[in-house]
């Protein structure tokens, strides 16, 4: 979850104290440590404020990756019939033991295969299949952790063979359930540190693609959070071949008309790689406000979560995430620094007019 999402202010910080009844249905907050989302007067223990995340509603935080809380019901104040049937599609599918089909779902609701695919688009921003695949990648993460067997948390993610759980699994987890299980024990990832006119630069990649690219003022606090996320995987030096790799990166940062024409290994939920996918196909020299992307992906009411998806990009520059600003064009925060934005649009806007 990302902190690009509306920081809590005091009064909504009171509410939620006080499990104030007045303040229901005018913003839901979600937890970031149990990734559920509740209506202000819940009675479930109170969060530590720094975990807390707001939303102006509830589809916005079901789209930002939170689910509704089971207890307080957070939907029930929508008064609508979609809504209500939506989330009661969502709840079916994270009981399930196995992933519902859409005619499975179908029966439950009593819609069509087809209204049930568009209505529950609508209002979460993804299929029902992706959202079940969602829920399966949080249960297999929890259960990977947990468990002392593999196979325990085999069985209890609703995996039905070992052969569905390393297909799946990997593709979830973008590495094999056992290396996930140890942080990443057993996964090569090749990186180096550069110096490029941003600052320092890290690159790294796995078999399947190029998984980081980080910009920062100095090369030891990047090397720290690359290894913390891959805590168990080996690190490798750079060879010729991944030294030319780094080069066309600089070569990218330096001069952002270039086209990357590398493997990325895209790590996200379903709703994040389509806004990172949609970035991508942005062109240099032009902007769009959050709203805008949201609109461009049919979720005019997904800026928020768009926003979010923004901050989770790890992989700067060639997921350009810094052609995202404002509705009013100002410049919002960015991963890497307001600054760097700044320069790589500024940048940008250079080599286009020189055209």
């Amino acid at each position: 979850m990302s902190t690009v999402t509306a920081q809590i202010t005091d009064t909504q910080w009171h509410a939620i104290q006080n499990r104030d009844r007045s303040a229901d249905g005018r913003f839901v907050y979600g937890v970031i440590t149990t990734g559920i989302f509740c209506r202000p007067s819940c009675p479930a223990r109170r969060p530590n404020p720094a975990n807390v995340r707001v939303f102006p509603n509830g589809q916005e935080a079901l789209q930002a990756g939170f689910r509704p809380c089971r207890r307080c019901n957070p939907f029930s104040l929508a008064g609508s019939p979609v809504t209500d049937t939506v989330t009661a599609l969502c709840r079916h599918i994270e009981q399930s033991h196995s992933l519902p089909t859409l005619k499975e779902l179908a029966a439950q609701c009593g819609w069509s295969r087809h209204h049930l695919q568009r209505q529950f688009k609508a209002v979460t921003g993804v299929s029902p299949r992706d959202y079940g695949l969602a829920v399966r990648r949080r249960r297999l993460t929890g259960n990977l952790q947990r468990h002392a067997s593999i196979s325990g948390a085999m069985q209890e993610s609703g995996m039905e063979s070992g052969s569905q759980l390393y297909s799946q699994g990997k593709q979830m987890l973008g590495m094999l359930p056992g290396q996930y299980r140890s942080g990443g024990t057993g996964t090569a990832i090749r990186f180096a540190m550069a110096e490029c006119s941003l600052g320092s630069l890290l690159v790294a990649e796995t078999s399947q693609g190029l998984c980081a690219i980080s910009l920062g003022d100095a090369p030891e606090p990047l090397l720290e959070e690359f290894q913390a996320r891959f805590a168990g995987a080996e690190l490798l030096p750079p060879d010729p071949a991944f030294d030319s790799k780094v080069a066309r990166v600089i070569s990218l940062v330096e001069d952002p008309k270039q086209s990357l024409s590398l493997p990325l290994d895209i790590r996200g939920t379903a709703f994040q790689q389509r806004v990172w996918q949609a970035l991508q196909q942005i062109p240099p020299g032009t902007t769009l406000s959050y709203q805008a992307l949201a609109e461009t992906l049919g979720q005019p009411g997904a800026a928020r979560a768009v926003a979010s998806a923004c901050a989770a990009n790890t992989l700067a520059v060639a997921i350009p995430c810094h052609r995202i600003v404002r509705r009013d064009g100002s410049l919002s925060g960015y991963r890497w620094g307001v600054e760097r934005k700044r320069v790589l649009l500024e940048r940008e806007l250079e080599n286009k007019e020189s055209e």
